[in-house]
């Protein structure tokens, strides 16, 4: 099980700054997609160059032209790129296909597809790398979160790992480690706290001890 550190609202200095606080923690560090529309792919280019050690994954929730858009954020140094669920499967399979031939991963970020566990299968099939439940900002307002959806992804794919994000905080986290994904994304329950350093440390030891 994996931590992965979700950057949404901040500028590539001040990512800068976050990531040196709790690198020591995480797994991967997610360039959001609010970062992306406001720095472009610069901002993955120097967060890999700064902390190469770390995994770096470039939130461009792709739509359309996967293959040339997976490719760019290759280029960039993005070693996993997202994609929705809700894209056209060929968009999925060119998006799988140019990953494997830069080494990348692909993550399908399922938010609002209606049925999770049809779509998990059809997306296993294409061979993505992980499928990630996703409560989006505006779900969370109304009080949703993903531990359900998670369980049934977790039933049904036989390769892809599974991932989840939206709204995790230390409190909720022994819940999603229960159910056993392969990659816990947190954003506000590690940035908007206090001691961001000791929060980290504590999701990490949790998740390490299983």
């Amino acid at each position: 099980m994996e931590l992965q550190l979700a950057l949404d609202l901040v500028n590539i200095p001040e990512a800068k700054e976050l990531i040196k606080e709790v690198e020591a923690h995480i797994d991967i560090v997610e360039i959001g997609t609010p970062v992306v529309i406001n720095e472009g792919l610069r901002a993955v280019k120097e967060i890999k160059d700064t902390f190469p050690h770390l995994k770096v994954l470039a939130d461009l929730k792709v739509m359309d032209a996967a293959g040339y858009e997976v490719m760019k954020a290759s280029e960039a140094g993005a070693d996993i790129v997202t994609i929705l669920a809700v894209a056209e499967d060929e968009t999925i399979k060119g998006a799988v296909e140019e990953a494997r031939k830069q080494n990348r991963q692909i993550l399908v970020d399922m938010i609002g597809v209606k049925d999770i566990a049809a779509r998990a299968e059809e997306l296993d099939f294409f061979g993505v790398d992980y499928i990630c439940v996703h409560t989006g900002y505006d779900l969370q307002a109304v009080g949703k979160n993903s531990f359900e959806d998670l369980n049934t992804i977790k039933r049904v794919v036989k390769q892809a790992k599974v991932a989840v994000a939206g709204g995790i905080k230390l409190a909720t986290l022994p819940e999603v480690i229960q159910a056993q994904p392969d990659l816990v994304i947190v954003g506000g329950g590690i940035t908007g706290t206090e001691d961001k350093r000791t929060t980290a440390a504590e999701m990490q030891r949790l998740i390490r001890q299983g």
